[in-house]
C-alpha cells in the first residue's frame, strides 16, 4: 500500500508481463452450451519464421450466437510446445481495440502432453473489455510471448502456429470458451479445456494453521486487539495526503445482525491537517502461501458531506522493501476507488501483485487485474497463493489470476486501511467522512481454499461461537 499513487497510475498504463503458471486440465467432455451462443476466433502471427525471439499470435474473437456475449467469461488457449522442461515463458499486449489493460495472459500445463503441445497461453478479459453483440467482434489484439530468458523459440513444433497465417482468418488450433463450455476450436488430443468437473467440495478443511478473527472488540484500545496480534495505526507517513495523520479513534466495532464488525473511518475537509485516515495490521509478518479472505463493506458514498474523494479502501497483505527494486518484495492488494483516481474517471477495483519497486525514479514490477464498475455494498475477498499463481475471487467468482513471478519469497502482515489519494476529487472545504467496515478476516497456511470452502470454515467458527483463533506459527 505504501507508494501506492505512483504504482497504480503506472500499472493502469503498462503492459501486462506475466511467467508461467502450472495449472493442469483434466480431459473431459465440455458441458452444454446454452442456445444461442456462438463463438468463432481469427489468428494471424506477424512472427512467421520457424525461429523467432518471441511468438506474435495476434486474434479477433466474434460472437457467432444470436445473444450477447460478456467477455469477461470468454477464454482463448493457444497451444504450444515448450523450448524445455525448465522454460517460462512471460506475456505481453502489444495493442488491442479493447484495451491492453483489459487483456490478460497466464500459461499452463497440459495434462496429457503431446509431440506439439505441452503448455498453453490463456488469453482472458477484464470486466472493462465489455460485451460483443450478435456478429461483433473485439477486433485487433496484437499480443505476443517470449522465454523469460529471450532465448529465442522454436515455434515450428507448437500446435496452434501457422507460419502461413499472415492475415486474419479462422483457427480451429486454438479453442474458445464461453463460462466454462467449448465454444470453438479443437486441441490437442486428450487435452479439451474444462471447468472443475464437479462442484468443489464446502466442508473446511480438517487441519492446517490458521488465523481467523471475527473482530469482535470493544473499542481500537481493547487490550485484546494487541493480544491477538494487530496494531491500530497512528504513525505518521504515507500513503495519502501530505500531511494526514493515522488516526486511531477512528478504528472502532459495533455488532450488526448479530455479527460483530470493525469500521474504519477517513475524514477530511479539505486539507492535510484535517485528513484522518485509518490502518490496521498484524504485528507479525507470518502469512506467506495459502488462503486469505475478508468479508468487507465498500461504500461509494460518504456517511456525511459532500462526495467526490479520491479514496481508497483496502485489504491486502504487504511486506519490507529492504531495497529498491529488491526481488524478496511482496504485496498482494485488493483496492477499490469508489470515485475514481490515479487518473481513473469513476469507481474502479483493483487487485494487484507486487514483485517489486523502486520509488525515485518510479519502476513498478507487478502484474494486476482490474474492474470498472460500482462496488458498493459487501462482497467475499479470497486470495489464494501456492506454488504456481495467485489468484484473486469475489463473490466466489474468479477476479483475476496472476502468475508465478509474483509469489512471495518471504512472509507478510495482513492489513486493512482506508485513505486519501489526494484532494483533487473534492475541492470542498465542508467536512466529509468515508465508512469501510470489515466482517472477519481468515488466513490458512499452505492450503488453497475454494471460496466456498472459505465460507464453510467461517460458519463453522461461528457456530461453534469461536470468535478468534491464531494457529498460525511465527516466522
Amino acid at each position: 500500500m505504501r507508494f501506492a499513487k505512483n504504482r497504480l497510475r503506472a500499472t493502469a498504463s503498462a503492459a501486462v508481463a506475466v511467467a508461467m503458471g502450472a495449472a493442469a486440465l483434466t480431459a473431459l467432455p465440455a458441458t452444454a452450451s446454452a442456445a444461442g451462443d456462438g463463438l468463432s476466433v481469427q489468428y494471424r502471427t506477424s512472427a512467421t519464421g520457424a525461429s523467432a525471439d518471441q511468438a506474435e499470435p495476434w486474434f479477433k474473437v466474434k460472437n457467432t450466437g444470436t445473444t450477447t456475449v460478456q467477455l469477461a467469461n470468454v477464454k482463448i488457449r493457444y497451444y504450444f510446445k515448450a523450448d524445455s522442461a525448465s522454460a517460462t515463458y512471460r506475456f505481453a499486449c502489444s495493442w488491442a481495440v479493447r484495451g491492453c489493460a483489459n487483456v490478460t495472459g497466464s500459461f499452463g500445463t497440459l495434462a496429457n502432453p503431446t509431440a506439439t503441445a505441452d503448455r498453453y497461453l490463456e488469453i482472458g478479459f477484464t470486466s472493462g473489455a465489455g460485451s460483443l453483440a450478435p456478429g461483433a467482434d473485439t477486433g485487433d489484439m496484437q499480443l505476443r510471448f517470449y522465454q523469460s530468458t529471450w532465448q529465442s523459440l522454436n515455434q515450428s513444433d507448437d500446435y496452434s502456429f501457422g507460419a502461413s497465417q499472415t492475415s486474419y482468418g479462422d483457427w480451429s488450433k486454438v479453442t474458445a470458451q464461453l463460462a466454462g463450455t467449448t465454444l470453438w476450436g479443437q486441441a490437442p488430443a486428450g487435452n479439451d479445456p474444462t471447468n472443475p468437473p464437479t462442484d468443489p467440495p464446502t466442508d473446511p478443511p480438517a487441519t492446517g494453521a490458521t488465523l481467523f478473527d471475527d473482530f469482535n472488540y470493544s473499542a481500537y484500545n481493547d487490550p485484546k486487539v494487541s493480544a491477538h496480534g494487530w496494531s491500530v495505526r497512528s504513525t505518521s507517513g504515507g500513503p495519502g495526503v501530505p500531511g494526514a495523520t493515522w488516526a486511531p479513534d477512528k478504528v472502532t466495532f459495533a455488532t450488526t445482525s448479530g455479527n460483530s464488525i470493525m469500521n474504519l473511518e477517513t475524514s477530511t475537509a479539505g486539507t492535510g491537517e484535517s485528513t484522518k485516515q485509518t490502518e490496521i495490521v498484524t504485528n507479525s509478518r507470518k502469512f506467506k502461501n495459502g488462503t486469505y479472505a475478508a468479508r468487507v463493506k465498500f461504500n461509494d458514498a460518504p456517511k456525511s458531506g459532500p462526495d467526490g474523494d479520491h479514496l481508497v479502501q483496502t485489504f491486502f497483505t504487504i511486506n519490507d522493501l529492504t531495497a529498491p527494486m529488491a526481488d524478496d518484495y511482496s504485496e498482494y492488494d485488493f483496492e477499490y476507488l469508489p470515485n475514481g483516481g490515479w487518473g481513473e474517471p469513476s469507481n474502479i477495483l483493483y487487485t494487484t501483485s507486487w514483485e517489486t519497486y523502486q520509488a525515485d525514479p518510479w519502476v513498478a514490477v507487478n502484474q494486476h487485474t482490474e474492474g470498472r464498475q460500482s462496488y458498493n455494498g459487501w462482497h467475499d475477498l479470497v486470495l489464494t497463493i501456492d506454488n504456481s499463481s495467485i489468484k484473486y475471487y469475489i463473490d466466489g467468482q474468479l477476479f483475476g489470476t496472476h502468475d508465478s513471478t509474483y509469489l512471495p519469497e518471504r512472509p507478510m502482515s495482513i492489513n486493512f486501511n482506508q485513505w486519501l489519494i489526494d484532494l483533487a476529487g473534492q475541492t470542498s472545504t465542508a467536512a466529509r467522512a468515508y465508512d469501510e467496515q470489515v466482517d472477519y478476516v481468515l488466513h490458512v497456511k499452505d492450503q488453497v481454499l475454494t471460496p466456498a470452502q472459505v465460507a464453510a470454515k467461517v460458519a463453522a467458527y461461528r457456530g461453534a461461537g469461536t470468535t478468534f483463533e491464531d494457529t498460525v506459527p511465527s516466522g
